[in-house]
Order: structure tokens, then C-alpha cells, then sequence
């Protein structure tokens, strides 16, 4: 039995179905450039299936958005930056493997929950900076390369890290979001084997399963770009921490 089917038949489905099918017209719309959507979607999914299992079990969703992002915003990636933080986010993600294959289901759990509460309070606290205080050296982009790759092999969630590094070098939106969808395009094909071969939270009938999602995914991108262009978020995204950090602490102490 799939490892998608396995989850479901210990859950209501309906209400399974609902939340993966929210979950998947958010990742379009984030991947579209709407930033702060990860953390709620990685709640989303972390309440349905078994925590680790719940980020490779988002991955392929994240992989078919990224597509989208890639060829949309292609024009608008600046490759220096991108070749400057990439090798250390790989290093993050080689020691986020390591970390998440020798602990328990239930550190993974606590450990997820840790992230998306101290990534969300992070953004908070950088949000109320004003950008020249965000220093701008190797140190800098190092330790936030690290960081990014590490959240998004265990959880799914390097947004916070690489949007603070993205946000020190004053990228435009569309640069922004162009550079950070390549970025993460890159990232999530090189995490997809140690999800298969490793974790092993993806097989061949979950992915096939995962598939009936995409039409929610590519809708979600349509929207997202709509909002984009002319959206100011300044209540959603304090909205979406707010919300976000709540869901944090639903899955700390979820059973």
C-alpha cells in the first residue's frame, strides 16, 4: 500500500483530501511569487500526514511549481547571487539528510515545529529592521545558506532564510522571485533521491497519487500571478505569520 493511502485510511478523507487540495492551490500561489505561504502550507501537510513523511510527500507538488516559476520569471535571474549561496545551502541540505535520518518521528516532529516557529519570528523581527542593518558579507550569506538548506530538507521551509539573504541585496520583485524560484528549482530535484532512497517518504504509488493535485497547483500559479502584480500584503502577511506560528504549535503537541 502506498505510503499516500497508508495516512489517509488513519484520517477522516474528506477532510484529508480538503487540506491536501488547499495545500496544493497554495503552493502555486506562493511558487507564483506571493511569499509567506510556505510555513501554512507545510502546517497544512504536517497535520495530514506523519511529519517527516509530509515533506517528501509535498515535494513532488513543489518540483511541478517550480517549473511554472522557472520558465515565467527565467528572464529575471541573476546568477551571481544564485552561484554565491547555492554550495553552502547544498552543504545544509546534506547535513539536514544526516539530522532527519538518525532521529525519532517524534524529534522530527518537534524539530519541524521548532523551525517554522523560529523562521516566523525571524521574519518578524527582520520585517521590523530597516534593510541596512542586515549585514551584507560572505560570513552572512554562508550561515544563511546553511540554514536555508538545512530547513528545506527537513521541513520543506528555507523561505525565511533565503528571503532575508535576498532581501539584503534589494533584488526588484521580479529578480526576487526569478532568482529564488531557480534556487529552489535546483535544491528540491537535488533533495528528491535522499526522499526515495534514504527517508524513503516517496514511492512509486504515492507519487502517482500525488499527480490528481497538479490541476490545483497550476490554478494556484494563475492566481498567484494575478495577485502579484498589484497585491499589498502588509495584514496578510502578518496574517500569515500569525497563523502560521499557531499551526507551528498545533503540530508540536499533535499526537
Amino acid at each position: 500500500m502506498s505510503l499516500f493511502f497508508f495516512y489517509l485510511n488513519h484520517l477522516n478523507i474528506s477532510s484529508s483530501i480538503l487540506i491536501v487540495s488547499l495545500a496544493a492551490l497554495l503552493v502555486g500561489i506562493s511558487k507564483a511569487g506571493l511569499k509567506g505561504l510556505g510555513f501554512i502550507i507545510v502546517t497544512l501537510y504536517a497535520l495530514v500526514y506523519e511529519a517527516r513523511h509530509s515533506t517528501g510527500m509535498l515535494l513532488p507538488l513543489l518540483i511541478f511549481a517550480d517549473c511554472f516559476a522557472v520558465y515565467y520569471y527565467r528572464n529575471f535571474i541573476v546568477w551571481k547571487h544564485l552561484i554565491r549561496i547555492m554550495p553552502t545551502m547544498v552543504i545544509g541540505v546534506l547535513i539536514g539528510v544526516y539530522y532527519g535520518h538518525h532521529i525519532s518521528s517524534e524529534g522530527y516532529k518537534r524539530t519541524l515545529a521548532i523551525i517554522i516557529i523560529f523562521s516566523g519570528s525571524m521574519m518578524i523581527f527582520f520585517d521590523r529592521l530597516n534593510k541596512d542593518y542586515i549585514p551584507q558579507n560572505k560570513a552572512f550569506a554562508w550561515f544563511l545558506g546553511l540554514g536555508a538548506g538545512f530547513t528545506t530538507m527537513v521541513g520543506n521551509l528555507a523561505g525565511a532564510f533565503s528571503n532575508l539573504y535576498f532581501l539584503a541585496m534589494r533584488f526588484p520583485k521580479n529578480e526576487f522571485i526569478g532568482t529564488t524560484a531557480f534556487m529552489f528549482f535546483i535544491l528540491n530535484i537535488f533533495k528528491l533521491p535522499f526522499h526515495v532512497f534514504v527517508w524513503k517518504t516517496l514511492d512509486k504509488e504515492a507519487f502517482l497519487e500525488i499527480l490528481y493535485f497538479y490541476p490545483l497547483v497550476v490554478l494556484g500559479f494563475l492566481i498567484g500571478i494575478k495577485i502579484v502584480g498589484y497585491f499589498s500584503n502588509e495584514f496578510f502577511k502578518n496574517y500569515i505569520i500569525a497563523v502560521t506560528i499557531i499551526g507551528a504549535i498545533i503540530i508540536f503537541f499533535k499526537s
